[in-house]
């Protein structure tokens, strides 16, 4: 049963994405659906078809050898799809776009030897008559097609000018790895000469700058060619010269002159702004070429010209020179304008006066009976804020002014009337006695008739406690590890941000140095390594109370939270240094100084107390051992991490050694170990006995261990070398019980071989022993 359009056209869309997912795939997916995609076939096939083949050689995943061999095989559809009667315009601009990118890799065909085989294509006129019809074909369409079309059209040419002009040539010898161009090409080439393609070339660009000559130009064809233009400045320099030339000729402003619509302004924007950056791109490469100083000019003229078209201020009346306030009539009456005479405030009415009466100052009846109290005092901000805004302030002066006048004169008035005499009733008006002095009687019994003047009240005595903030409530043992979670994160976090202490130049401080200082990376990781060893120090203690009350189950709990935060600390910090140990092994080294130091000061706190109470294990040896153990399955031949970790960490025992010896398992990590061992024994004399053991042990139970730890042995125990039996197996084996026999014994598993000959596999032999 055959799949219908849309089933097909599902298929094809998921061969596409298998070649895009994997660009080997492109060869034979484009064989196969070359015969569903051609000129005959339903529209819909075709249109998906010519959209995929212009995908195909713009794919910058695809290589240029494929797409060579892919060029000469899709021509013909493509010339077939071009020549059909049924034309559709999508169609045919993907076909152009894709005869664009496929026209230099023909080019190249015809002049360069193919791989594989490795022979010339000089004489395939069938290839090359192909791509000349497709060429023919899109000029007949330059002038007379739709705009997309003709902008496709543009860029083919632009494409045939670049490869039919001479380019530069970086190794004539490989020309496979030169730029496709006319400069390549053999001049006696029987089907490419050329001297017969160099003239077309040059006609084809005099033809595309032809469009900055017409009379109407189309924004749209101009800003193609434009773009298509600045391609060939960068990569022609023998052409750039024309191009920059006719680019300066054109004015794309000069169609501003007539009356414009807003389609037409929308236009000439566009064909500036395109000109203007592709001058000037022009300009950022070659800053002091020929060009550059008519270049600057024109782009100033350009923007002045743009500035005197479409800036719409600018042709607007100026303001006046003279002032237009506090002129006298005279000068208003010869500019046209009369003074404006501003209102005079009314009158206060007599008798008691409102704060509002107050405050008004206009007659209008409508506004004085208007009750503001009934707006919302959100509307009334925002009608005040814009009022006050535009205000004059000439205006406002006289306001204030008519109102604090207004009030003065209301409080002289108030000030006088208090001050005022009290007339008697029924007192003789007549009765006027000029040098009548009143007597201490009477001005006595005037004072006695004066209102008493009431005292205000005492306000009470308040004394106010101090105010204490509450206590925050306390947090479970689940929030307190959370939270300190999050802290140690975030402090984690900032140590990618902050400054490596050792590219800085910084002066050494000396013994009296303070941790934590500076205030760099290695100041946190003070604070850090220190949060993990001293911050719960004395209470990841075993806690026995005297007291038999005391919920044992609180302490339990309380000591895993706290041994839990420290530890949480300790596995974070453990991560950050594994997760680049070779930088951050002074980091390790810091950290792990401070747990033996905390252990140190816990133990003699202990036995300073004296009450029997059981020592802590401490956390040095674990967390020395674990570091130790992540970073020695990374460690090569040649890593000097290991000697330094091993020389500056606080304490040794023999299970940091037993994991040394264990790098002996590995033949080419036996030098390492006995380095290791040898400068443990040359610098740290604590150490030197067991360190000299490990270094026998190895010589007794590793065959590839015999040459080096020889040479160190003969110096610190030449009594070993000496031995009758040199071969005898030492009182304690090898790590993790790997026992290796005399060679005399031929019953044990672990054959004995020298180390030349047989090390790889006596090593693979231990560890599968081991294992």
């Amino acid at each position: 049963m055959a799949l219908s359009v849309s089933g097909q056209l599902t298929q094809l869309n998921a061969a596409r994405q298998l070649v895009l997912a994997d660009s080997g795939l492109y060869p034979q997916i484009v064989q196969g659906i070359l015969p569903i995609v051609g000129a005959n076939a339903h529209l819909d096939f075709r249109r998906w078809g010519a959209d995929f083949l212009a995908e195909t050689f713009a794919s910058p995943q695809l290589a240029l050898q494929a797409k060579e061999r892919l060029s000469v095989l899709v021509l013909q559809t493509l010339k077939e799809l071009l020549e059909a009667s049924a034309q559709d315009n999508s169609v045919v601009k993907s076909v152009i776009q894709a005869a664009a990118s496929i026209y230099g890799l023909v080019f190249r065909y015809m002049y360069v030897p193919a791989c594989p085989p490795p022979i010339s294509n000089p004489h395939d006129s069938p290839t090359w008559d192909r791509m000349a019809a497709i060429k023919s074909n899109v000029f007949r369409r330059w002038d007379t097609a739709s705009g997309g079309i003709r902008i496709c059209c543009i860029k083919f040419v632009q494409g045939v000018v670049q490869v039919q002009t001479p380019g530069g040539i970086a190794d004539p010898r490989r020309s496979e790895y030169n730029e496709i161009s006319l400069a390549l090409v053999p001049r006696d080439h029987p089907l490419i000469p050329p001297s017969r393609l160099e003239p077309e070339a040059l006609g084809l660009l005099d033809r595309l700058l032809n469009v900055f000559h017409e009379d109407t130009s189309d924004a749209i064809l101009v800003n193609a060619t434009l773009n298509c233009l600045g391609t060939l400045i960068r990569t022609r320099p023998n052409a750039a010269n024309k191009i920059i030339n006719a680019i300066l000729n054109f004015n794309p402003l000069r169609q501003a002159n007539s009356p414009m619509t807003p389609r037409t302004k929308v236009q000439i924007r566009s064909m500036e702004r395109t000109t203007r950056t592709v001058l000037m791109n022009v300009l950022r490469r070659n800053e002091n070429g020929p060009f550059a100083g008519r270049i600057r000019q024109y782009i100033d003229r350009l923007t002045q010209a743009r500035f005197d078209a479409f800036d719409e201020g600018s042709r607007k009346r100026g303001l006046p020179s003279e002032p237009t306030d506090g002129l006298d009539n005279a000068k208003r009456m010869r500019l046209g304008a009369e003074l404006s005479e501003r209102p005079v405030p009314p009158a206060l009415p007599p008798g008691p006066v409102s704060h509002a009466q107050l405050f008004t100052l206009t007659a209008d009846r409508g506004l004085t009976s208007f009750d503001v109290t009934q707006l919302p005092i959100d509307l009334v901000v925002r009608i005040t804020l814009p009022v006050l805004h535009h205000i004059e302030l000439s205006a406002l002066d006289a306001a204030i002014s008519a109102v604090r006048s207004r009030y003065l004169g209301l409080k002289k008035t108030q000030a006088a009337q208090s001050q005022a005499p009290t007339q008697t009733v029924g007192e003789d008006e007549d009765d006027y006695e000029p040098d009548f002095e009143p007597t201490r009687e009477q001005v006595l019994n005037q004072t006695n008739n004066l209102p008493l003047e009431v005292p205000l009240p005492e306000p009470p005595d308040l004394a106010l406690g101090p105010f204490k903030l509450p206590q925050p409530p306390p947090l479970t043992a689940e929030e307190t590890e959370r939270v300190g979670k999050g802290t140690i994160s975030r402090v984690f976090s900032m140590m990618n941000v902050l400054d490596d202490p050792s590219v800085t130049k910084r002066q050494k401080p000396g013994l009296n140095r303070l941790a934590g200082s500076n205030y760099d990376r290695d100041a946190w990781m003070t604070v850090i390594t220190r949060l993990a060893t001293r911050a719960s120090a004395g209470l990841e203690e075993d806690h026995t109370s005297d007291n038999e009350e005391e919920d044992s189950k609180a302490i339990v709990a309380k000591q895993n939270s706290t041994r839990s935060l420290s530890d949480g600390i300790r596995e974070t910090l453990w991560k950050f240094i594994i997760e680049d140990f070779r930088a951050r092994i002074p980091i390790a080294i810091s950290w792990l100084n401070e747990e033996w130091f905390n252990d140190r000061i816990q133990i003699q706190s202990q036995d300073g107390q004296g009450d029997g109470k059981r020592r802590s294990k401490g956390n040095y040896e674990y967390w020395m051992l674990k570091v130790l153990d992540s970073i020695l399955p990374f460690l090569d031949a040649k890593d000097k991490v290991l000697i330094r970790f091993l020389s500056e960490i606080p304490a040794l025992d023999e299970k940091v050694l037993d994991r040394v010896k264990g790098l002996a398992r590995d033949p080419e990590r036996v030098t390492l170990a006995v380095n290791a061992l040898h400068y443990l024994v040359l610098v740290r004399p604590p150490v030197r006995d067991i360190c000299i053991d490990a270094l026998e042990d190895l010589w007794r139970n590793y065959d590839d261990a015999k040459l080096p730890t020889s040479k160190v042995l003969k110096k610190v125990r030449p009594e070993v070398l000496n031995e009758g039996n040199p071969d005898q197996p030492p009182s304690a084996g090898p790590p993790d019980g790997i026992k290796s026999p005399p060679a005399s014994d031929g019953k044990e598993n672990l054959p004995s071989a020298s180390v030349k000959q047989e090390g790889i596999q006596t090593a693979s032999n231990a560890v599968a022993a081991a294992g």
